[in-house]
């Protein structure tokens, strides 16, 4: 047995961020050029805090969060069905998977429990099954089906006691620095993720011990 092997496990579970880490979507101005909307347009009625807050704690469903995107960019910009092609052709997108991510994710999950932790609609358990990422991880939560919505601190305890691990032996990955300081509140270590090296060095001290699980 390596001297690595030997040594103890720095955590018992990784709790991971999806979009903005395992996967990313695609900017939107080509689809709302091509619908004869401004650039921006889908970003404001979709994303604007009051819209985007029902949508990612389950008070409403993808689908009305879609229907009422839908109504606000016809009311602000004269097309009805411009906005419905818009919505479809945004529908329809599916996000970029980083595959270095991916493998490091599926690496961890040979040593320590993976969570999927995301602010997410309704639809999200659907988009990972066509992608091929709903045995990513051991958990997946989300925000749509428990209420909440990070930053609030209850979302990464909930995905450690569903997990069965004290907080303090989790590491906690994320692209949105509010969220990362949220769980360093709960005692969790948090990387703030920015590039695939970052990740790799974080995960380097879990994944020398495999040989010792």
């Amino acid at each position: 047995m390596s001297t690595t092997s030997s040594r103890p496990r720095p955590f018992d579970a990784v709790l991971c961020d999806l979009d903005g880490v395992v996967r990313h979507w695609p900017p939107a101005d080509t689809l709302e050029l091509a619908n004869g909307l401004p650039v921006g347009a889908l970003a404001a009625a979709a994303f604007a805090p009051a819209r985007l807050h029902p949508a990612v704690t389950g008070e409403v469903t993808d689908e009305q969060w879609r229907a009422a995107v839908t109504d606000d960019l016809a009311a602000r910009h004269g097309s009805r069905r411009g906005a419905e092609a818009m919505v479809a052709d945004w529908s329809a997108v599916l996000p970029v998977v980083d595959e270095d991510v991916v493998a490091l994710l599926r690496q961890v999950r040979e040593v320590a429990a993976v969570a999927l932790v995301t602010n997410a609609t309704t639809r999200l358990e659907r988009d990972l099954e066509r992608q091929g990422l709903d045995d990513l991880a051991d958990l997946v939560v989300n925000t749509a089906r428990i209420g909440v919505a990070k930053p609030d601190p209850r979302v990464v305890r909930h995905a450690a006691e569903r997990l069965g691990v004290p907080v303090g032996r989790c590491l906690f990955v994320d692209d949105t620095e509010a969220n990362v300081l949220a769980a360093r509140e709960t005692g969790m270590t948090a990387l703030h993720h920015r590039r695939v090296a970052d990740l790799r060095t974080a995960l380097a001290p879990l994944l020398g011990v495999g040989g010792a699980a």
